[in-house]
């Protein structure tokens, strides 16, 4: 099977910054004192904690140098001024080099959202706040004629390394050969601009990711990119992603009372539905939710 590992780049990061900043400035939050004192001791007499990101996963995270813009830094904003803390943003290669660096206590918590999966649990939880699907970025007119995770079979598909989505097309690749077609060509890449960029200049034949981050892509495409195999599970569970924190910290219930805050008051809906998220909110926060692949 071919597997190209792809070096980290930022194509696209800057204009996608540009084009899907919003504007507006979010309403400040109320100070909650309960929230603050449950904070684990090391972060309350710090002051501060950093979220860590492993790069730009528009419209969520936005990574311009070291500046964090979209959703993501938003409700971040916003859970800093509830629980008293300032948050800080630090940037690495990988999904892998993320949940071992919040495990290893490098890190404070990854604000996300990141795939929650039992198999992710080992040394982390999660903090559940938005629901994805995972589906196709191909160039307009479909030319593969990909139409969902059953006919990519040795296709040039763009992933991204470490992620949930890599293991099920190695799993397709492994059922192609198995069935007598060819492997697929996978291509797994460090962040999303990489990825989309690879398929727009005709290097993949389509780039398999969350729903929500490709939707922006192909709008920001000038008709160059669609999207297929929407409505198809694809290979996944029902998905949930969220913040990610140490295994039984602290941390995790006061980010999720935090989230639930922002949710009854109408700031995670503000912010959601600000940056186009509105299909992907859920109604009540939860954490471990997801399901196993």
């Amino acid at each position: 099977m071919t597997q190209n590992r792809i070096p980290q780049g930022l194509a696209l990061t800057a204009l996608v910054a540009s084009l899907l900043t919003p504007l507006s400035a979010k309403a400040e939050q109320e100070f909650n004192a309960d929230l603050h004192a449950r904070l684990p001791q090391a972060i309350r007499d710090a002051g501060e904690m950093v979220a860590v990101n492993n790069g730009s996963f528009p419209p969520y995270e936005i990574v311009e140098g070291t500046d964090l813009t979209g959703a993501t830094a938003d409700l971040s904003a916003a859970i800093s001024e509830i629980i008293g803390v300032e948050i800080h943003h630090a940037s690495v290669a990988g999904l892998s080099a993320l949940l071992s660096g919040i495990s290893a206590d490098r890190y404070q918590f990854a604000m996300g959202p990141v795939g929650d999966f039992p198999s992710r649990r080992e040394g982390n939880d999660f903090v559940n706040w938005v629901q994805e699907y995972v589906v196709f970025a191909v160039r307009a007119g479909n030319p593969e004629g990909i139409e969902g995770l059953e006919t990519v079979c040795g296709k040039r598909i763009a992933v991204m390394s470490g992620g949930s989505a890599e293991r099920v097309l190695l799993a397709q690749s492994e059922k192609c050969e198995a069935d007598g077609d060819d492997a697929i060509d996978m291509q797994s890449y460090t962040d999303q601009p990489t990825s989309i960029l690879a398929v727009r200049s005709n290097r993949a034949d389509a780039f398999f990711s969350s729903q929500a981050p490709l939707t922006y892509f192909v709008q920001q495409s000038n008709g160059q990119l669609e999207l297929t195999g929407v409505g198809l599970s694809n290979g996944f569970p029902n998905l949930f992603q969220g913040a990610v924190v140490p295994k039984d910290s602290e941390l995790g219930p006061v980010l999720l009372d935090a989230v639930e805050i922002l949710m009854e008051n109408g700031t995670y809906a503000e912010i959601m539905t600000e940056w186009g998220l509105e299909n992907n909110m859920i109604t009540v926060p939860g954490m471990n939710l997801g399901e196993a692949l």
